[in-house]
C-alpha cells in the first residue's frame, strides 16, 4: 500500500479504540468468574497492555517497517514468507469471524427471514469497497464514527442505571472463590480477545506521520478503552446477574431491551444494534486490510487485486460452522486457546528477540 498517505497519531489511536470495542460488547467477557468478571477483564487488559508494550518496542526498533517487512528482513526470505502467510491467514480468519458475528446479529435482530448468504454478500461488498480505497479511508471513517460510538455507549451506560435495572449487590461477594476463577477466565480468553488482537496494528504503526508521541497516545487510548469495556461488561452483571448473563446469547442487547423511560427512550436495542454493526464493521475492515497488505508485501502485487480472492475466502470461511453456537465454541475455545497466543504472543516475542540479537551482533562486528 502507498505509505505516502501518512496518518495522524490521533487517527491511529481512534481506530485502535474502535477496533478494541469491535464485537467485544456482543459477549459477556469473563463470565466464568461470575460476579468477579470485572477483575478478569482488568487482569486480561493488564496482560494485553504488556503485549501492546512489546508491539510498540518492536515498532520502535524499525519505525519504517511494518509487521510483514520486519519478518522478511529478520527471519529471512523463506521463513519470513511462511510466517507472513501465516499472519495473512490469521487476519483473514479473524475478519471472517467478524463477518459471521455481524450477520448473526442481523438475523437475530432485524432480518430473520432473509438468508444469511444475502446479508453476508451485502456486508462483504460494503467492507470490500472500504478496503479498496486503502487504509487512509478506514482511519478517516473511524474519526467520523468515533463520536457516534462514544455518545451511543455513554447514553446506554447512563440509561441502564437510570431505569433502576442495576442491582449492585450482584457483584458481591468479591473473590468469593479466590483468584483461581478470575485468572482462568482472563488467561488466555480475555487476553486473546479482544486485547491481544492489537498485534494487527504493527501493520499500521509505520504509517503514523512522524510517529511523535505515538507510544504515549496509543497506551493512553488502550487503557481508557479497556476501562470503558470493563465498565460496560459489568453493567450486564449488575442488570442480569452472572448466572442468567452466562446463558444469554446476546446479554447486553437483552439488557438494553429492558430500557423504558416515559415513552421517550424506548427500543434502545436499535441503537445498540447500530453500535454493534459499526464496531464489527471497523474490526472486520481492519483485519481485511491487514490480510491484503500482507499479500501485497509477499507478492508485490497491488493489494486491490487481492480484495476479491480474499473476500471469497472470508465468505466461505464464515460459513464453516453450521450454527451460531458452534461458531462461538470454536472462536472462544479452540481459536483463543491454541492459535491466537501463537500470533499475539509467541511470534512477536520471537521477532523481538531476533531483532535484538541481530542488532547486537551487527554492533559487535562494527
Amino acid at each position: 500500500m502507498n505509505s505516502g498517505k501518512a496518518l495522524r497519531v490521533s487517527e491511529l489511536a481512534v481506530c485502535l479504540s474502535l477496533f478494541e470495542v469491535g464485537s467485544t460488547t456482543l459477549f459477556l467477557m469473563g463470565g466464568e468468574a461470575k460476579q468477579d468478571a470485572w477483575l478478569a477483564m482488568l487482569a486480561g487488559a493488564l496482560a494485553g497492555l504488556l503485549l501492546l508494550l512489546l508491539h510498540l518496542a518492536i515498532h520502535n526498533q524499525e519505525p519504517e517497517l511494518d509487521l510483514f517487512l520486519l519478518f522478511r528482513r529478520y527471519m529471512g526470505k523463506i521463513l519470513g514468507t511462511i510466517l507472513n502467510l501465516s499472519f495473512v491467514g490469521y487476519f483473514a480468519y479473524e475478519a471472517s469471524r467478524n463477518l459471521r458475528d455481524l450477520n448473526e446479529v442481523i438475523e437475530l435482530t432485524l432480518l430473520n427471514q432473509t438468508p444469511m448468504m444475502i446479508t453476508s454478500l451485502i456486508t462483504l461488498l460494503v467492507i470490500s469497497n472500504t478496503v479498496r480505497y486503502g487504509y487512509r479511508v478506514l482511519f478517516l471513517m473511524c474519526m467520523i464514527l468515533f463520536p457516534v460510538m462514544v455518545l451511543g455507549y455513554t447514553l446506554i451506560s447512563i440509561l441502564i442505571p437510570s431505569t433502576g435495572l442495576l442491582q449492585t449487590d450482584l457483584s458481591l461477594p468479591v473473590l468469593e472463590n479466590g483468584w483461581g476463577p478470575v485468572l482462568k477466565a482472563a488467561f488466555p480468553d480475555i487476553v486473546s480477545f479482544p486485547f491481544g488482537q492489537v498485534v494487527l496494528f504493527l501493520v499500521f504503526y509505520p504509517y503514523a506521520r512522524n510517529g511523535k508521541g505515538l507510544n504515549k497516545v496509543v497506551i493512553i487510548t488502550y487503557i481508557m478503552t479497556a476501562i470503558a469495556l470493563t465498565g460496560i461488561n459489568q453493567l450486564i452483571i449488575f442488570a442480569m446477574g452472572p448466572q442468567i448473563a452466562m446463558l444469554s446469547t446476546l446479554p447486553l442487547l437483552q439488557t438494553v431491551q429492558l430500557i423504558e423511560m416515559t415513552e421517550v427512550f424506548e427500543r434502545m436495542d436499535a441503537l445498540f444494534t447500530l453500535l454493534l454493526f459499526l464496531g464489527m464493521g471497523v474490526k472486520m475492515a481492519a483485519f481485511f486490510h491487514g490480510a491484503v497488505i500482507g499479500l501485497e508485501r509477499i507478492t508485490s502485487i497491488s493489494y486491490r487485486k487481492w480484495i476479491l480472492p480474499v473476500g471469497i475466502v472470508l465468505l466461505g470461511t464464515s460459513f464453516i460452522s453450521p450454527t451460531f453456537t458452534e461458531h462461538i465454541e470454536i472462536g472462544r475455545g479452540i481459536a483463543l486457546i491454541y492459535s491466537s497466543p501463537v500470533f499475539q504472543i509467541i511470534l512477536p516475542v520471537l521477532l523481538f528477540v531476533v531483532i535484538l540479537m541481530k542488532k547486537r551482533m551487527a554492533r559487535k562486528k562494527q
